[in-house]
């Protein structure tokens, strides 16, 4: 237990109201921090998710603009595969 919930517990033993609004508080506060850690979680691996994907497309985009033996396609070329 936490010392704002150890303090709302002791306000409520000694009869002030006070201790049950503070637990109330604690409680909100502890739901919308997880909230929180959630949603970086979730935005974390999208993230994630996001960069490998587009590591794959570079890895193709790349792989388009290389000859078979592996030597970068010149301008001409790519100007001539835009047309």
């Amino acid at each position: 237990m936490g010392s704002s919930m150890q303090s709302a517990k002791a306000l409520s033993d000694h009869n002030f109201t006070l201790g049950e609004e503070l637990s109330t508080t604690v409680s909100v506060w502890t739901s919308q921090v997880k909230t929180v850690l959630q949603m970086c979680a979730h935005i974390s691996n999208h993230l994630d998710y996001s960069k490998k994907s587009h590591a794959n497309d570079d890895e193709l985009i790349a792989a388009s603009f290389r000859n078979r033996d592996g030597s970068a396609v010149s301008v001409s070329e790519i100007s001539e595969m835009v047309k």
